[in-house]
Protein backbone atom coordinates (compact mmCIF):
# COMPACT_ATOMS: atom_id res chain seq x y z
CA UNK A 1 0.00 0.00 0.00
CA UNK A 2 1.51 3.28 -0.86
CA UNK A 3 2.46 6.10 1.31
CA UNK A 4 0.73 9.03 1.73
CA UNK A 5 1.85 12.09 2.82
CA UNK A 6 0.33 15.10 5.30
CA UNK A 7 1.59 18.37 6.46
CA UNK A 8 2.80 18.74 10.03
CA UNK A 9 0.12 18.76 12.73
CA UNK A 10 0.93 21.51 14.75
CA UNK A 11 -1.23 20.08 17.66
CA UNK A 12 0.51 17.00 18.10
CA UNK A 13 4.31 15.75 18.49
CA UNK A 14 4.39 13.42 15.37
CA UNK A 15 3.15 13.55 11.59
CA UNK A 16 1.02 10.43 10.34
CA UNK A 17 2.82 9.75 7.21
CA UNK A 18 0.15 7.09 5.67
CA UNK A 19 -0.70 3.13 5.73
CA UNK A 20 1.41 0.26 5.56
CA UNK A 21 0.58 -3.24 4.73
CA UNK A 22 1.87 -6.53 6.78
CA UNK A 23 2.27 -9.69 4.35
CA UNK A 24 -0.89 -10.85 6.34
CA UNK A 25 -3.43 -7.69 4.54
CA UNK A 26 -3.43 -6.19 7.77
CA UNK A 27 -2.99 -2.60 7.62
CA UNK A 28 -1.40 0.23 10.19
CA UNK A 29 -1.24 3.93 10.51
CA UNK A 30 2.51 5.21 10.72
CA UNK A 31 4.21 8.25 12.10
CA UNK A 32 7.10 10.55 11.98
CA UNK A 33 7.99 12.02 15.34
CA UNK A 34 8.88 16.00 15.04
CA UNK A 35 9.43 16.62 18.86
CA UNK A 36 12.69 17.99 18.51
CA UNK A 37 15.13 16.81 21.53
CA UNK A 38 12.79 13.81 21.66
CA UNK A 39 15.43 10.83 21.83
CA UNK A 40 13.26 9.37 18.71
CA UNK A 41 12.96 12.74 16.67
CA UNK A 42 12.58 11.77 13.04
CA UNK A 43 11.84 7.86 13.61
CA UNK A 44 8.95 6.13 11.79
CA UNK A 45 6.62 4.33 14.52
CA UNK A 46 3.61 3.47 15.06
CA UNK A 47 0.81 4.35 17.47
CA UNK A 48 2.08 2.34 20.30
CA UNK A 49 5.10 3.57 20.40
CA UNK A 50 3.62 7.13 20.11
CA UNK A 51 1.65 6.30 23.23
CA UNK A 52 4.08 4.63 25.08
CA UNK A 53 6.12 7.53 25.17
CA UNK A 54 3.43 9.90 26.07
CA UNK A 55 3.39 11.68 22.70
CA UNK A 56 0.38 13.06 21.36
CA UNK A 57 -0.92 11.49 18.26
CA UNK A 58 -2.34 13.18 15.25
CA UNK A 59 -5.23 13.09 13.07
CA UNK A 60 -5.05 9.94 10.27
CA UNK A 61 -6.27 10.00 6.76
CA UNK A 62 -8.50 7.18 6.08
CA UNK A 63 -6.58 4.53 4.04
CA UNK A 64 -9.74 4.09 2.02
CA UNK A 65 -10.66 6.37 -1.57
CA UNK A 66 -13.37 7.91 -1.93
CA UNK A 67 -15.23 7.91 1.14
CA UNK A 68 -18.96 8.91 1.97
CA UNK A 69 -19.20 12.02 3.67
CA UNK A 70 -20.00 11.95 7.45
CA UNK A 71 -23.68 12.31 8.24
CA UNK A 72 -22.97 15.32 10.46
CA UNK A 73 -20.16 17.06 7.44
CA UNK A 74 -22.28 19.95 6.89
CA UNK A 75 -23.66 20.54 10.65
CA UNK A 76 -20.34 19.91 12.30
CA UNK A 77 -17.28 22.37 12.61
CA UNK A 78 -13.79 21.21 12.42
CA UNK A 79 -12.21 21.62 15.76
CA UNK A 80 -8.05 22.72 15.77
CA UNK A 81 -6.80 20.31 18.98
CA UNK A 82 -8.99 22.36 21.44
CA UNK A 83 -7.29 21.16 24.69
CA UNK A 84 -10.66 21.71 26.69
CA UNK A 85 -14.45 21.74 26.17
CA UNK A 86 -15.14 25.08 26.73
CA UNK A 87 -12.43 26.37 23.88
CA UNK A 88 -13.91 23.64 21.58
CA UNK A 89 -17.14 24.92 22.23
CA UNK A 90 -15.91 28.40 22.14
CA UNK A 91 -14.10 27.64 19.05
CA UNK A 92 -17.64 26.15 17.07
CA UNK A 93 -19.97 29.18 17.69
CA UNK A 94 -21.67 27.55 20.46
CA UNK A 95 -20.71 29.49 23.80
CA UNK A 96 -24.34 30.64 23.83
CA UNK A 97 -26.46 31.20 27.23
CA UNK A 98 -29.31 29.54 27.69
CA UNK A 99 -31.94 30.92 30.27
CA UNK A 100 -35.39 29.98 32.13
CA UNK A 101 -38.27 32.42 31.74
CA UNK A 102 -41.37 32.05 33.29
CA UNK A 103 -44.39 31.67 30.63
CA UNK A 104 -48.25 32.21 31.01
CA UNK A 105 -49.93 29.16 30.38
CA UNK A 106 -52.88 31.53 29.31
CA UNK A 107 -53.27 34.44 29.07
CA UNK A 108 -54.93 36.54 32.56
CA UNK A 109 -54.77 32.75 34.43
CA UNK A 110 -52.03 32.78 37.28
CA UNK A 111 -50.53 29.86 36.32
CA UNK A 112 -46.57 29.62 34.74
CA UNK A 113 -44.68 27.52 32.81
CA UNK A 114 -40.92 27.34 32.12
CA UNK A 115 -39.54 27.94 28.89
CA UNK A 116 -35.52 27.55 28.03
CA UNK A 117 -34.56 30.01 25.72
CA UNK A 118 -31.66 31.45 24.08
CA UNK A 119 -30.17 34.28 24.96
CA UNK A 120 -28.81 35.86 21.58
CA UNK A 121 -31.67 34.63 19.33
CA UNK A 122 -34.94 34.89 22.12
CA UNK A 123 -35.68 31.24 20.58
CA UNK A 124 -37.35 28.76 22.91
CA UNK A 125 -35.58 25.49 23.03
CA UNK A 126 -37.63 23.52 25.45
CA UNK A 127 -40.17 23.78 28.47
CA UNK A 128 -39.21 22.30 32.09
CA UNK A 129 -40.32 22.74 35.52
CA UNK A 130 -38.96 25.76 38.17
CA UNK A 131 -36.23 23.35 39.71
CA UNK A 132 -34.72 23.25 36.10
CA UNK A 133 -31.43 25.06 35.97
CA UNK A 134 -30.27 24.73 32.16
CA UNK A 135 -26.07 23.98 32.29
CA UNK A 136 -24.22 26.34 30.09
CA UNK A 137 -22.56 24.93 26.80
CA UNK A 138 -19.45 26.27 28.41
CA UNK A 139 -19.66 24.57 31.33
CA UNK A 140 -21.20 20.94 29.99
CA UNK A 141 -18.09 18.98 29.11
CA UNK A 142 -15.30 20.42 31.72
CA UNK A 143 -15.48 16.56 33.04
CA UNK A 144 -14.08 15.17 30.09
CA UNK A 145 -10.99 17.73 29.99
CA UNK A 146 -8.99 15.43 32.27
CA UNK A 147 -8.98 12.34 29.44
CA UNK A 148 -8.30 15.13 27.21
CA UNK A 149 -5.32 16.79 28.89
CA UNK A 150 -3.90 12.72 29.07
CA UNK A 151 -4.35 12.51 25.30
CA UNK A 152 -7.18 9.82 26.19
CA UNK A 153 -9.12 11.70 24.02
CA UNK A 154 -9.24 14.07 21.25
CA UNK A 155 -12.51 17.10 20.80
CA UNK A 156 -12.53 16.63 16.93
CA UNK A 157 -15.87 17.80 15.78
CA UNK A 158 -18.49 20.02 17.16
CA UNK A 159 -22.41 21.02 16.35
CA UNK A 160 -26.05 21.62 17.18
CA UNK A 161 -28.59 20.12 16.50
CA UNK A 162 -32.37 22.20 15.90
CA UNK A 163 -32.35 25.74 16.62
CA UNK A 164 -29.75 24.50 19.29
CA UNK A 165 -31.67 22.60 22.41
CA UNK A 166 -28.99 19.78 21.87
CA UNK A 167 -25.11 20.55 21.52
CA UNK A 168 -22.89 17.78 20.32
CA UNK A 169 -19.17 17.34 20.33
CA UNK A 170 -17.47 14.13 18.92
CA UNK A 171 -14.26 12.93 20.78
CA UNK A 172 -11.94 10.08 19.05
CA UNK A 173 -10.61 7.93 21.55
CA UNK A 174 -7.12 6.23 20.78
CA UNK A 175 -6.57 3.58 18.40
CA UNK A 176 -9.28 2.10 16.50
CA UNK A 177 -10.88 -2.10 16.30
CA UNK A 178 -9.67 -3.71 13.26
CA UNK A 179 -11.84 -5.99 11.54
CA UNK A 180 -10.13 -9.09 9.55
CA UNK A 181 -6.69 -7.03 9.36
CA UNK A 182 -8.40 -3.92 6.98
CA UNK A 183 -11.67 -2.64 7.63
CA UNK A 184 -11.17 -0.19 10.28
CA UNK A 185 -13.55 1.21 13.09
CA UNK A 186 -12.92 4.32 14.58
CA UNK A 187 -13.99 4.57 18.79
CA UNK A 188 -15.25 8.02 19.20
CA UNK A 189 -17.28 9.35 22.12
CA UNK A 190 -20.13 11.45 21.25
CA UNK A 191 -21.04 14.18 24.27
CA UNK A 192 -24.47 16.02 24.45
CA UNK A 193 -25.58 18.89 26.04
CA UNK A 194 -29.42 19.17 25.92
CA UNK A 195 -31.54 22.31 26.58
CA UNK A 196 -34.92 20.75 25.77
CA UNK A 197 -35.98 19.65 28.85
CA UNK A 198 -35.77 15.63 28.10
CA UNK A 199 -32.23 15.53 28.89
CA UNK A 200 -28.94 16.87 29.95
CA UNK A 201 -25.13 15.85 29.46
CA UNK A 202 -24.90 12.72 28.13
CA UNK A 203 -21.89 10.44 26.83
CA UNK A 204 -22.31 7.83 24.17
CA UNK A 205 -20.68 4.95 22.49
CA UNK A 206 -20.31 5.81 18.87
CA UNK A 207 -18.08 3.65 16.59
CA UNK A 208 -17.86 4.62 13.44
CA UNK A 209 -16.75 2.76 10.19
CA UNK A 210 -14.14 4.67 8.51
CA UNK A 211 -14.55 3.05 4.67
CA UNK A 212 -18.19 4.40 5.01
CA UNK A 213 -18.70 6.81 7.65
CA UNK A 214 -20.88 4.64 9.14
CA UNK A 215 -22.20 5.12 12.67
CA UNK A 216 -22.54 1.69 14.37
CA UNK A 217 -24.83 0.96 16.77
CA UNK A 218 -23.36 0.98 20.66
CA UNK A 219 -25.93 -1.64 21.74
CA UNK A 220 -24.59 -3.93 24.23
CA UNK A 221 -27.01 -5.43 26.28
CA UNK A 222 -28.02 -1.91 26.81
CA UNK A 223 -25.15 -0.81 27.79
CA UNK A 224 -23.27 2.24 25.58
CA UNK A 225 -24.62 5.35 26.97
CA UNK A 226 -23.69 7.42 30.37
CA UNK A 227 -26.16 10.26 31.33
CA UNK A 228 -24.71 12.77 34.10
CA UNK A 229 -25.44 14.90 36.68
CA UNK A 230 -23.09 17.95 36.41
CA UNK A 231 -20.60 17.62 38.83
CA UNK A 232 -19.39 21.04 40.82
CA UNK A 233 -15.90 20.08 41.59
CA UNK A 234 -12.51 19.45 39.62
CA UNK A 235 -12.45 15.90 41.94
CA UNK A 236 -15.57 15.00 40.54
CA UNK A 237 -14.42 15.47 37.18
CA UNK A 238 -11.48 13.58 37.35
CA UNK A 239 -13.46 10.80 38.80
CA UNK A 240 -16.42 11.32 36.55
CA UNK A 241 -13.86 11.05 33.62
CA UNK A 242 -12.06 8.34 34.59
CA UNK A 243 -15.49 6.12 34.95
CA UNK A 244 -16.73 6.97 31.28
CA UNK A 245 -13.03 6.10 30.50
CA UNK A 246 -12.95 2.61 31.91
CA UNK A 247 -16.74 1.79 30.91
CA UNK A 248 -15.92 3.25 27.21
CA UNK A 249 -12.36 1.02 26.89
CA UNK A 250 -14.41 -2.45 28.52
CA UNK A 251 -17.25 -1.87 26.16
CA UNK A 252 -14.91 -0.97 22.58
CA UNK A 253 -13.07 -3.96 24.08
CA UNK A 254 -16.36 -6.00 23.64
CA UNK A 255 -17.11 -4.16 20.31
CA UNK A 256 -13.91 -5.85 18.48
CA UNK A 257 -14.18 -9.21 19.44
CA UNK A 258 -18.24 -8.94 18.43
CA UNK A 259 -17.42 -7.22 15.06
CA UNK A 260 -14.25 -9.68 14.54
CA UNK A 261 -17.11 -12.48 15.02
CA UNK A 262 -19.64 -10.94 13.02
CA UNK A 263 -16.65 -10.35 10.30
CA UNK A 264 -15.92 -14.60 10.91
CA UNK A 265 -19.30 -15.65 10.37
CA UNK A 266 -20.42 -16.61 6.92
CA UNK A 267 -24.01 -16.33 5.40
CA UNK A 268 -25.20 -17.66 2.24
CA UNK A 269 -28.24 -15.20 -0.09
CA UNK A 270 -31.00 -17.36 1.76
CA UNK A 271 -29.82 -16.17 5.64
CA UNK A 272 -28.85 -12.85 3.86
CA UNK A 273 -33.02 -12.23 3.01
CA UNK A 274 -34.03 -13.95 6.64
CA UNK A 275 -32.41 -11.45 8.08
CA UNK A 276 -33.53 -8.42 6.29
CA UNK A 277 -36.95 -9.96 6.28
CA UNK A 278 -37.20 -10.23 10.44
CA UNK A 279 -35.37 -6.54 10.21
CA UNK A 280 -38.30 -5.14 8.14
CA UNK A 281 -41.20 -7.50 9.08
CA UNK A 282 -44.67 -7.62 6.58
CA UNK A 283 -46.81 -5.24 7.93
CA UNK A 284 -50.48 -7.07 7.23
CA UNK A 285 -52.63 -4.18 8.28
CA UNK A 286 -50.76 -1.92 5.88
CA UNK A 287 -52.69 -1.74 1.99
CA UNK A 288 -48.87 -0.61 0.27
CA UNK A 289 -46.21 -2.68 1.10
CA UNK A 290 -43.72 -0.94 -1.22
CA UNK A 291 -41.81 1.14 1.44
CA UNK A 292 -41.57 -2.10 3.08
CA UNK A 293 -39.89 -3.72 -0.01
CA UNK A 294 -37.81 -0.38 -1.22
CA UNK A 295 -35.73 -0.12 2.28
CA UNK A 296 -35.66 -4.52 1.85
CA UNK A 297 -34.27 -3.69 -1.95
CA UNK A 298 -31.86 -1.48 -0.55
CA UNK A 299 -30.09 -3.27 2.34
CA UNK A 300 -29.57 -6.11 -0.02
CA UNK A 301 -28.20 -3.89 -2.92
CA UNK A 302 -25.67 -2.46 -0.54
CA UNK A 303 -24.79 -5.40 0.85
CA UNK A 304 -23.50 -6.33 -2.42
CA UNK A 305 -22.37 -2.95 -3.73
CA UNK A 306 -22.17 -0.57 -1.21
CA UNK A 307 -19.01 1.50 0.22
CA UNK A 308 -17.09 -1.19 1.72
CA UNK A 309 -19.00 -4.08 0.41
CA UNK A 310 -16.37 -5.70 -0.98
CA UNK A 311 -14.64 -5.94 3.03
CA UNK A 312 -17.53 -7.76 4.52
CA UNK A 313 -19.29 -9.10 1.43
CA UNK A 314 -21.11 -12.89 2.57
CA UNK A 315 -20.66 -12.18 6.60
CA UNK A 316 -23.13 -10.98 9.25
CA UNK A 317 -20.85 -7.88 9.51
CA UNK A 318 -21.47 -7.28 6.23
CA UNK A 319 -25.33 -7.58 6.40
CA UNK A 320 -25.31 -5.56 9.78
CA UNK A 321 -23.17 -2.84 7.70
CA UNK A 322 -25.73 -2.75 4.63
CA UNK A 323 -28.26 -1.66 7.59
CA UNK A 324 -25.99 0.89 8.55
CA UNK A 325 -25.49 2.31 5.89
CA UNK A 326 -29.06 2.92 4.70
CA UNK A 327 -30.06 4.35 7.84
CA UNK A 328 -27.13 6.94 7.83
CA UNK A 329 -26.81 7.67 3.85
CA UNK A 330 -30.47 6.59 2.61
CA UNK A 331 -33.07 6.30 4.76
CA UNK A 332 -34.41 9.87 4.93
CA UNK A 333 -34.36 12.41 2.23
CA UNK A 334 -35.16 15.21 5.17
CA UNK A 335 -32.85 17.93 5.96
CA UNK A 336 -29.59 16.74 7.42
CA UNK A 337 -30.41 18.22 11.35
CA UNK A 338 -33.20 15.94 11.17
CA UNK A 339 -31.72 12.85 9.41
CA UNK A 340 -28.76 13.20 12.00
CA UNK A 341 -31.12 13.29 14.90
CA UNK A 342 -32.66 10.40 13.39
CA UNK A 343 -29.46 8.85 13.18
CA UNK A 344 -28.25 8.78 16.69
CA UNK A 345 -31.41 9.17 18.53
CA UNK A 346 -34.38 8.17 16.60
CA UNK A 347 -35.61 5.61 13.78
CA UNK A 348 -32.43 5.21 12.17
CA UNK A 349 -30.76 4.22 15.58
CA UNK A 350 -33.20 2.17 16.27
CA UNK A 351 -33.34 0.20 13.26
CA UNK A 352 -29.52 -0.61 13.62
CA UNK A 353 -30.22 -1.36 17.54
CA UNK A 354 -32.46 -4.26 15.81
CA UNK A 355 -30.41 -4.85 13.08
CA UNK A 356 -27.14 -5.23 15.57
CA UNK A 357 -29.35 -8.03 17.62
CA UNK A 358 -30.79 -10.04 14.66
CA UNK A 359 -26.79 -10.16 14.00
CA UNK A 360 -25.80 -11.18 17.17
CA UNK A 361 -29.04 -13.57 16.86
CA UNK A 362 -27.24 -15.36 14.03
CA UNK A 363 -24.15 -15.51 15.47
CA UNK A 364 -25.30 -18.07 17.67
CA UNK A 365 -27.67 -19.78 15.25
Amino acid sequence: MPRQTSPPDSGSDANFIGWQKRISGEIFPLFNITLKGHPLYQSTVGEDTLRREHLRVPQTRSPYPEVIPSPWHKLGIELNNPRTARDAITMAGLDYTVMRKARKVNPGVKEYTYATVRKDTDEVLGFVDVNCKPIQNIYAFTFFDALVAQDEAIYETAGILGRGELVWILARLPGHIMVHGNDIVNKYLLLTNSHDGRSYVRVRLTPIRAVCNNTLTSALQGAGEVQINHPKNAGQDGELAAAVLGLSNSLYEKLDETFNSMANKKINEVQLREYVQALVPDNEEAENTARTEKIRNSVLQLHEEGHGAKLARGTVWGAFNSVAEYTDHMMSAEDSATRLNSIWFGRGEQLKTKAFRLAQQMMSA
